[in-house]
């Protein structure tokens, strides 16, 4: 069996380049009327295009990033179905969770969740990413303690990609508050017990962020 040769120096370039574009989008240093052109990257970081070129295409690949017209790079823009999936994504993971710890009711992980929903709604700063923060956090702390490693690597593919914070970000053109809010009726109908209204209230919750987040993409028309 033959393999081909690994370059290590190349590869950990691009993945700091990767890196330092994931956070620049997450940041709001990167918008979507920015274009990124491999060559400037390579001279503003002093390296060569490969690397770069390496992270273009691995975040192009993810769905963060698309290719314009003139070859350069932008920020990926979801249509309304795309949306539409993407938080019906949620609501099955997350309303399969909500289903597991109603049914188990544990009463150390319903007060551990209402100290999570306390703690990160707290916030003490307004910042677009301070939301996305506190939500991401809150919505993973139900699936954790769900227990089941395959919903959390789901959901952690659906919280964790730049992307998600991207879009996330445009609320902050209706209300960013309106994305934070409500989390404790989670918990309630957790403790309640009760299965079925877990499921629908879980869902319930998602689909009001997913018109929030439709209403706040098309603003920007």
């Amino acid at each position: 069996m033959r393999f081909q040769s690994i370059q290590p120096q190349r590869r950990r370039l691009a993945d700091e380049v990767y890196e330092q574009l994931i956070a620049a989008i997450t940041a709001g240093d990167i918008g979507p009327e920015d274009r990124l052109v491999q060559e400037k990257l390579a001279a503003d970081m002093q390296i060569s295009r490969t690397p770069v070129r390496e992270a273009l295409m691995r975040l192009e690949q993810e769905g963060v990033l698309e290719v314009s017209k003139r070859g350069s790079f932008r920020l990926y823009r979801m249509d309304d179905q795309e949306v539409r999936e993407l938080y019906q994504s949620r609501a099955a993971v997350e309303g399969q969770c909500a289903r597991i710890l109603a049914s188990r009711q544990d009463p150390a992980d319903i007060e551990a969740l209402r100290e999570i929903v306390r703690r990160e709604e707290a916030l003490t700063e307004s910042t677009a990413r301070a939301y996305f923060e506190a939500n991401r956090k809150i919505h993973r702390a139900f699936v954790e303690a769900a227990g089941n490693r395959f919903l959390l690597e789901m959901f952690d593919m659906i919280w964790g990609k730049a992307m998600a914070f991207h879009l996330f970000a445009t609320i902050e053109k209706i209300d960013l508050a309106q994305s934070l809010g409500a989390h404790m009726e989670l918990v309630d109908v957790i403790a309640s017990g009760d299965k079925t209204q877990a499921l629908e209230v879980f869902t319930d919750h998602i689909h009001d962020g997913f018109n929030l987040q439709i209403e706040a993409l098309h603003s920007e028309e």
